[in-house]
């Protein structure tokens, strides 16, 4: 007794989908393609929130490296000029003082008085 053979469609592309009954495209190529469409709403979100955070941390980086310090004061101006996006950040961390900086990775800030921000640079084992 032989088992039919059901003909069926691949979901990408629409070709006749040769082999196993449960073959679902006909090739690597079209099964990338559709998850790959499948998930680009969410893939470019998140891609783009990480292009956010590692752009935060460069300018972050760039003012404490200008200042030869892993501590440094700046302006909220200077940060905007340079493209900071302050919504988005990776972690916070208040110290003892009750202090509240909030990081992009290694390096964060504190807002201080008068739209100043200190810029600090945290050693991994802190």
């Amino acid at each position: 007794m032989s088992t039919p053979v059901v003909a069926h469609n691949c979901h990408h592309c629409g070709k006749p989908v040769k082999g196993r009954i449960d073959k679902k495209f006909c090739d690597d190529s079209c099964r990338n393609n559709f998850n790959n469409a499948q998930n680009s709403d969410v893939t470019n979100y998140v891609r783009n929130i990480n292009n956010i955070l590692r752009k935060n941390r460069r300018i972050l980086e760039t003012f404490i490296s200008k200042s030869d310090k892993d501590i440094t004061k700046t302006t909220k101006d200077k940060l905007v000029e340079a493209g900071f996006v302050f919504k988005h950040l990776t972690h916070t961390y208040k110290n003892k003082q009750g202090n509240l900086y909030i990081f992009c990775y290694e390096y964060g800030y504190l807002p201080l008085e008068n739209d100043w921000f200190l810029i600090v640079h945290r050693k991994e084992n802190e």
